[in-house]
């Protein structure tokens, strides 16, 4: 896409984070928005927020791991500004710990809105951008997308996924000569609250009260949360990326290059079929 004037942005997990971020750089780009987000408190104030700067935006409830709630989405999309140009499919959750303590309500709930999150975005919306043969597609994977560090397996899991979906889509609408883009933006640390995302866990797949943590995880968490709140990039900095990216028909994205060796040194051991090198936690790689 070369103009984004008057064109219509959806973005799912739009009421807070990146995604609400990309709805303030896109409403300053000229287009109107429409939020996608479970956390109805959250997205009344964001839709306030954005019509206080004189945007037009619409606010819709939505679980994008249920099919029919997205298509709610697209459908109210259509009846207040007409056909999506951008979709971000940008909803995230995540739970940590070791694969042998993850509960299946953990599997289900991150699986759900983490990869059929994006089945679902792309069964709403990506027929009609094909058909009119105009548009871009975000897919928020991330660079656990890429890596595999210990206590993030479910997380880890739906992010290779997204990286594989939004490769794929690149590759066949390329492939087929369509003028609809692609992105897979791969976040590093970004200063967001994914890391408080049980606040939007449905009750049916609440489990059980995890064991307190220890005085020392308590102090290494609270490091890396002051870490992430200090240190990492900004939602608006990643906003102003994802802008950038679609203008420009740019496939990858990456946040900052913290994570990129990392990523080199295992896709060289994939090809030189050599085990993998252990590997501390991200929190704990993050604090060194």
């Amino acid at each position: 896409m070369h103009e984004l004037k008057g064109k219509v942005a959806v973005v799912t997990g739009g009421a807070s984070g990146m995604g609400l971020a990309f709805a303030h750089r896109f409403v300053a780009a000229g287009m109107k928005v429409v939020l996608g987000d479970i956390e109805t408190a959250a997205l009344d104030e964001a839709v306030n927020g954005l019509h206080d700067v004189g945007a037009e935006v619409l606010g819709v409830r939505c679980d994008v791991s249920d099919a029919t709630s997205v298509h709610d989405l697209a459908r109210a999309t259509n009846e207040s500004f007409g056909a999506a140009h951008v979709v971000c499919l940008n909803a995230g959750v995540a739970t940590a710990g070791a694969l042998n303590e993850q509960s299946l309500a953990d599997w289900e709930w991150v699986l759900g809105v983490n990869l059929m999150g994006i089945v679902h975005g792309l069964d709403a919306f990506l027929p009609g951008l094909i058909d009119r043969n105009e548009g871009h597609v975000v897919v928020t994977a991330s660079v656990a997308g890429h890596t595999a560090y210990p206590t993030l397996g479910p997380y880890s899991a739906t992010k290779h996924a997204a990286v594989a979906i939004a490769e794929t889509l690149y590759n066949e609408l390329t492939s087929s000569g369509s003028q609809v883009g692609a992105t897979a933006l791969c976040p590093g640390f970004v200063d967001t609250r994914i890391f408080d995302s049980d606040r939007n866990r449905p009750e049916h797949l609440a489990v059980r009260l995890p064991e307190p943590e220890s005085a020392e995880e308590q102090m290494m968490r609270a490091a890396f949360l002051e870490m992430i709140a200090t240190e990492a990039p900004k939602p608006h900095t990643v906003a102003d990326l994802v802008h950038d990216a679609i203008l420009n028909g740019t496939f990858w994205v990456f946040t900052d290059e913290l994570h990129l060796e990392s990523i080199g040194h295992r896709h060289t051991e994939i090809v030189e079929q050599r085990n993998p090198t252990e590997i501390r936690s991200i929190a704990e790689n993050a604090l060194d």
